[in-house]
């Protein structure tokens, strides 16, 4: 019980600078409206996204708990972070902007996102049939 005030305080805490770390910049509207943006984002569509699957995948008979729905989610946020420089019209004009291979190395982190989570389900299933046979 301790701990979640000490948890909370924290938050609270983190929150203050953040807030204070906002009011300093010289147009912290559009530091809001990206923060506002990224909720869109969330409720608009990773959220909605997240629970489709999660709908889907229990009525084909399937639980969808724990590590998948994780992975789900962390590879949701992802997605929504990456989108600006995924769908970035063209070439940069200034080469020093947006140098990386976002497209692969977008793939490559929910590729790894997607063995990560295959490799744990798939071992602690292995471990449980074991467990049952003993």
């Amino acid at each position: 019980m301790r701990s979640r005030y000490v948890l909370g305080a924290l938050g609270l805490a983190l929150m203050a600078w953040g807030g204070l770390l906002l009011v300093r910049q010289p147009e912290p509207w559009r530091i809001a409206l990206w923060l506002g943006g990224a909720v869109v984002v969330h409720d608009g569509f990773v959220a909605p996204l997240v629970c489709a699957i999660a709908a889907l995948t229990a009525a084909a008979g399937l639980r969808l708990r724990g590590v998948p729905r994780a992975a789900l989610i962390v590879a949701g946020s992802l997605t929504a972070i990456a989108l600006p420089p995924l769908l970035r019209p063209g070439g940069a004009a200034n080469a020093t902007v947006l140098p990386l291979d976002y497209l692969r190395n977008w793939l490559l982190t929910m590729a790894v996102i997607a063995v990560l989570t295959f490799l744990y389900t798939g071992t602690r299933a292995a471990l449980r049939r074991a467990a049952r046979r003993h």
